[in-house]
């Protein structure tokens, strides 16, 4: 058996292990590399593989950096079965979707300067016709039962506790060869006890032979919940006293959800000041309907929340508003009064969000509230940074706002949470790989699994390593 690292290995973005066993070719995730525009925008389009050749892709959630690169694959002949949750499957059809227009129109954007130049146009990584295609090969899996995948090849997905949908995967594998069995777990994303709305992770208890796990936060630890919850409402009070606007950038998927579910919650107590809040990107508000459509994966609480809650709603209540058109968007920034405003894209590269920073980023009545992890290079690492200035559609702007940052709305397990993960294991892998995290982070990871838990043979893959196991 062999296993390849074609992304997310040595940094936490791009997701691809590809899997050879029995002469079939199995695909962990397929998603999207993002950080520095150019080096993303030419890394997505060399496909280190025959798409036509890979025959099942086993998707762990829909965030883009996991499954983002699929369109591509079935533009390039991919003709093969795509297993994940239904919740995963519902989230990519809108996310893909909204990937696909934002491809075409970036590269509109960059061919108007490519033909002023005399150069030749470049064409989008793939269009919305590519996503409807690839669309019709997902199959949705529940959690907890097997699925043959191939021969000699069976699947269980486990809640990952991550987002939505989210799964570790499991595949129990006999090799034809050797005859060989054995059992390869795949953590995909791991998420933090007590995240609202969904069910904490589940760990894999029975252990497992090989194990590919991610390391986003190794050597790194959240504040607590409570304490970012409290700050939240520190920073909710003090921006609305000096009349300024709270932008938060926030992934459409998951974050977005979360932040609007707890400001329900602190408005239904009484803790908060009637502060106008608009969740201003198209792709949020279609996304949200999905979680509307899957409360079979919320947790007790948030069960327990509905029933006294008057809405009976997570994520709506009388001082929110889903902003759709262009026209509503607009009229936000022509706005003087405080109010919150959550916006897509989470690491500031594209989307409304720009439009809002454009406008506000040099008011020093605004917050900028980040509250998920910023990529390298991108716009959002250079504002967390506090960069004086920073550029917004490639003109300078002087970062005059407030900036405050909150890791306890992580979806990301930290460190102990990931060693507390792997500890749950009552058979240690023989092989464990660290993917899905900046080279600091897993080497620290890597430590602690060796010094604090037994594990005995730990490897971080480079990209393309290829490991036979």
């Amino acid at each position: 058996m062999r296993i390849t690292f074609h992304g997310a290995a040595g940094t936490v973005t791009g997701s691809q292990h590809l899997l050879e066993v029995n002469g079939r070719r199995i695909l962990l995730d397929c998603g999207l590399f993002q950080g520095k525009r150019k080096e993303a925008f030419e890394r997505n389009r060399q496909t280190p593989y025959d798409a036509r050749t890979i025959d099942t892709i086993i998707l762990s959630h829909a965030h883009i950096d996991h499954s983002g690169n699929i369109p591509t694959l079935a533009r390039r002949g991919f003709d093969g079965q795509i297993l994940c949750t239904a919740a995963t499957r519902d989230l990519c059809a809108a996310m893909l979707m909204d990937s696909a227009t934002i491809q075409e129109r970036d590269v509109e954007y960059v061919n108007r300067k490519r033909l002023r130049q005399g150069k030749n146009p470049f064409e989008p990584l793939y269009t919305p016709d590519d996503v409807a295609e690839a669309m019709g090969h997902f199959t949705g899996c529940a959690y907890n039962r097997a699925y043959p995948v191939a021969p000699g090849v069976t699947m269980t997905l486990v809640d990952a506790g991550h987002m939505l949908g989210s799964a570790s995967v499991i595949l129990d594998i006999e090799e034809h060869d050797t005859g060989r069995k054995l059992r390869l777990a795949f953590s995909g994303d791991i998420g933090r006890p007590g995240i609202p709305i969904i069910r904490d992770p589940v760990p894999i208890t029975s252990g497992a032979d090989i194990l590919i796990m991610e390391s986003t936060y190794g050597g790194r630890q959240h504040e607590a919940a409570s304490d970012a919850e409290a700050a939240f409402k520190r920073i909710v009070r003090e921006t609305w006293e000096r009349r300024g606007v709270i932008i938060i950038p926030a992934f459409a998927v998951g974050r977005t959800q979360q932040i609007v579910y707890l400001l329900h919650q602190l408005y239904t107590n009484g803790e908060l000041p009637r502060i106008p809040i608009y969740v201003d990107s198209p792709l949020a508000t279609n996304v949200t309907e999905v979680y509307r459509l899957h409360p079979e994966v919320y947790d007790r609480e948030t069960r327990e929340f509905l029933q006294r809650d008057d809405d009976g709603n997570p994520f709506g209540f009388n001082l929110l508003q889903y902003t759709r058109s262009v026209d509503e968007s607009k009229r936000l920034n022509d706005l003087d009064e405080p109010m919150i405003i959550i916006s897509a894209s989470g690491m500031m590269e594209a989307g409304r969000v720009l439009h809002h920073l454009h406008n506000r980023i040099e008011d020093p009545r605004t917050t900028i509230l980040i509250v998920g992890w910023q990529a390298p290079e991108t716009l959002g690492r250079r504002i967390m940074e506090r960069q004086p200035i920073v550029n917004i559609f490639g003109e300078p702007h002087h970062l005059r706002a407030r900036v405050e940052v909150l890791e306890g709305f992580s979806g990301h397990a930290d460190h102990q949470e990931l060693l507390a993960w792997a500890r749950a294991m009552q058979r240690h892998p023989a092989r464990t790989f660290l993917v899905h995290g900046e080279p600091e982070a897993s080497e620290a990871l890597a430590a602690a699994l060796r010094q604090e838990e037994g594990f005995k043979r730990i490897d971080i893959p480079a990209p393309q390593q290829v490991f036979e196991v």
